[in-house]
C-alpha cells in the first residue's frame, strides 16, 4: 500500500464522521448548560434582610447579589432614587445610610443589615419640604431632573461633612475646621454629575441652605 492508498477517503467514511459528530456536539453542548443551571441555582439561593427605610421597618427576602439600588426600587418601589451608570460614577443613585452618602449601585443590600437608609422620599413631601428640596426649587437647581434626587442627597450629606470638620481634597490643613465655600462645596459635589450643567444653581442652593453667600 503506497501513501496515496493510506489518505484516500471514501464516502462512507465521510458518512460514519458525520453522523457521529451530529451525535457528540449536541452531548458536549448541553453538559455546559446544564453545569450553569446548576451554578446558577446555587448562586441565587435567596436571603433575608432587615433594615429601616425611610423611618419604616422593611424585611426583604433577597438574591444575594441584589444592590441596595435594585432592592430600594424594585423591591420597595422607590423609584425616586435613579439608576443612571450602575458603575458608581455618576451619583443618581446616592442615598443616605446611617446619615453618610453611599452610591447605592455599588453596595449589596444585604451588607446593609440594621442599617437606617433615608431615599430622596424620606428627605420630604410636597406639602413638607426638605431645606434643601426647597433650595433647589427656588434656585433652578434642576432642569431634566434625573440627577436631582441624588443631587440632593448629596447635598444634604455634604453640609454635614462640612459641619462635622471632616477634610476634603481642597482642604489647605486637614486640621483647620472646612469653610463652606463655593470651592469647597463644589470638590464635595464632584461625585455627583448634572448633564443638564445646572451646577452654579446647585452651589446656590446649597449655599443659602448653608446661611451663606460664597
Amino acid at each position: 500500500m503506497n501513501d496515496t492508498d493510506k489518505l484516500r477517503i471514501t464516502r462512507r467514511d465521510v458518512l460514519m464522521s458525520s453522523a457521529a459528530v451530529s451525535v457528540v456536539i449536541p452531548i458536549m453542548s448541553a453538559l455546559p448548560a446544564e453545569a450553569q443551571e446548576a451554578s446558577s441555582s446555587s448562586r441565587s439561593s435567596r436571603m433575608s434582610v432587615s433594615f429601616t427605610v425611610n423611618g419604616v421597618n422593611r424585611d426583604l427576602d433577597l438574591d444575594p447579589r441584589t444592590t441596595l439600588l435594585d432592592s430600594l426600587r424594585e423591591h420597595l418601589h422607590l423609584t425616586g432614587t435613579k439608576k443612571g451608570c450602575d458603575h458608581g460614577q455618576c451619583g443618581a443613585c446616592t442615598v443616605l445610610v446611617d446619615g453618610m452618602r453611599i452610591n447605592s449601585c455599588l453596595s449589596l443590600a444585604l451588607m446593609h443589615e440594621g442599617d437606617n437608609i433615608t431615599t430622596i422620599e424620606g428627605l420630604g413631601t410636597p406639602e413638607n419640604l426638605h431645606p434643601m428640596q426647597a433650595a433647589f426649587i427656588k434656585h433652578d437647581g434642576y432642569q431634566c431632573g434625573y440627577c436631582t434626587p441624588g443631587q440632593i442627597c448629596s447635598a444634604v450629606a455634604v453640609l454635614k461633612e462640612i459641619e462635622a470638620d471632616i477634610p476634603s481634597h481642597v482642604s489647605a490643613d486637614v486640621a483647620a475646621a472646612p469653610q463652606v465655600t463655593n470651592l469647597e462645596m463644589r470638590e464635595r459635589m464632584s461625585g455627583n454629575i448634572c448633564r443638564c450643567g445646572a451646577y452654579s444653581n446647585i452651589a446656590e442652593a446649597m449655599a443659602e441652605v448653608a446661611g451663606t453667600r460664597s
